[in-house]
């Protein structure tokens, strides 16, 4: 393991729980999230403004506390998106986050009426009322407009790599005609970005995009942003998520975050060097079984250059009579 992923440097790091909460899942960080998402749907969509809907975390189990934390947002045009950073592998991880799209889908029509109050609350800028709501609202409507979806995007950061993607760091999927390839329906759209596999140095990064990816990875490593990253929004960024500058109750929060993070990296690692361990001890093994059989056949076929009989070559081989025969004749 790389000492350099234990140590605690100026910032927090963005692969813990409360430290993705503390760059992106506040309000004082909304513009920063914002800019990360304008950048990720460069030439697709341009969010103005954005309200969070879930502040917490909302892990399905218990057992998920600690290694999730989900974002969960609505555009002032009315998308819905899901920003959710991994920081280990599991397993049905690609079923997780269909699951989390489909019930994000399914809330819009389940709730439509707090649907259209979030939407209009957030086009007003201030909150409304029952009542207010209630004079304001339209007729019913006919039965398949209330099927009318809003589009769902699911940004999922992950810090491992998934057997199931590309190897590739970032893989968007939508529903498409598996033959055209044509768009379906636009309304579901996720962007994988497993960062083992970005591997650009600072100096390469010459977008705004890129600059952002590279501080995530490494920034938890840093005791100060680099000079090639001084303009307003990392200085932001700076801000935001210097370790100094964590109210107490948070600080206390993220050592904890912090320590189940070491961890998860320490039993990680052990179980990858058991694993290597395993794999070598069993390959010796594979490959001393081989040898000896290679020498068994040679042995054998230098006897019965010999004259000697299979029965005979068996006995001083350790072979079967059948296995003489299909060796020697072979």
């Amino acid at each position: 393991m790389d000492n350099m992923d234990l140590t605690c440097g100026h910032f927090v790091n963005p692969f813990t729980d409360i430290g993705f909460k503390i760059i992106f899942g506040q309000p004082a960080s909304k513009e920063l999230l914002i800019t990360l998402l304008n950048e990720l749907l460069a030439g697709e969509h341009r969010i103005e403004n954005l309200i969070f809907l879930d502040k917490e975390n909302h892990s399905d189990s218990m057992a998920d506390a600690g290694i999730i934390y989900d974002l969960y947002c609505l555009t002032d045009t009315g998308e819905y998106i899901i920003v959710e950073m991994q920081n280990r592998f599991h397993s049905s991880f690609l079923d997780r986050t269909l699951f989390y799209m489909c019930r994000a889908i399914g809330r819009q029509v389940e709730n439509l009426r707090e649907k259209r109050r979030k939407e209009r609350e957030l086009q007003t800028g201030k909150p409304e009322t029952e009542e207010d709501f209630l004079l304001s609202e339209p007729m019913q409507e006919n039965y398949g407009s209330r099927y009318k979806l809003s589009t769902v995007y699911g940004i999922f950061l992950m810090n491992f790599r998934e057997p199931g993607l590309e190897e590739k760091f970032r893989t968007d999927t939508v529903i498409a005609d598996r033959e055209s390839g044509k768009v379906v329906n636009p309304h579901f759209r996720q962007i994988f970005l497993q960062f083992p596999y970005f591997t650009k140095e600072l100096k390469d990064c010459e977008t705004l995009y890129d600059k952002l990816i590279y501080t995530l990875k490494n920034m938890q490593h840093w005791n100060r942003m680099p000079d090639a990253l001084k303009d307003q929004v990392f200085s932001r960024l700076e801000e935001l998520a210097a370790v100094a500058n964590l109210s107490l109750e948070d600080r206390i929060a993220y050592d904890k975050a912090l320590d189940r993070y070491r961890v998860s990296r320490i039993v990680e690692e052990d179980a990858r060097e058991a694993g290597w361990k395993k794999g070598l001890a069993e390959g010796r093994a594979e490959g001393l079984a081989e040898g000896q059989a290679k020498e068994k056949v040679a042995i054998a076929r230098n006897l019965k250059s010999l004259g000697l009989s299979t029965a005979q070559i068996a006995q001083a081989t350790g072979l079967t009579e059948e296995e003489v025969e299909s060796t020697v004749n072979n």
